[in-house]
């Protein structure tokens, strides 16, 4: 595997890409199913086994968990800008995907004693 030498910045941004989607993947666990009321459902059993699917009725989002969703979209949207239009990925010329997915792995790599 080829190495690279990724600016600290865009270390960061990518690093702090990956904290906010799994914050935002952890928090979209706990809405509700639909971020609108929804009357739940029952489906007929599956063929060839004994599973119903149901959902329960959905009380939608509250104001404050629509405004939560949107500041993580708005984060993970300014985040992935970030990373992408970095003025590194110009200068590498050919090689660039391969170059995107080590820098995904890039925190994993670092030295024990060093967090970020």
């Amino acid at each position: 595997m080829s190495t690279y030498d990724f600016p600290q910045d865009l270390r960061d941004a990518q690093l702090a890409l990956h904290r906010t989607r799994v914050a935002y993947e952890q928090y979209a666990q706990t809405l509700p199913w639909s971020a609108e009321p929804l009357s739940g459902w029952e489906a007929d059993k599956q063929l060839h086994s004994d599973y119903c699917p149901a959902k329960s009725d959905s009380p939608g989002y509250t104001p404050d968990q629509h405004d939560q969703v949107a500041k993580y979209r708005a984060e993970l949207l300014e985040l992935s800008v970030t990373v992408t239009t970095h003025p590194y990925w110009a200068q590498l010329g050919e090689g660039v995907v391969a170059a995107r997915m080590a820098l995904k792995h890039a925190h994993e790599e670092q030295p024990a004693g060093e967090t970020g």
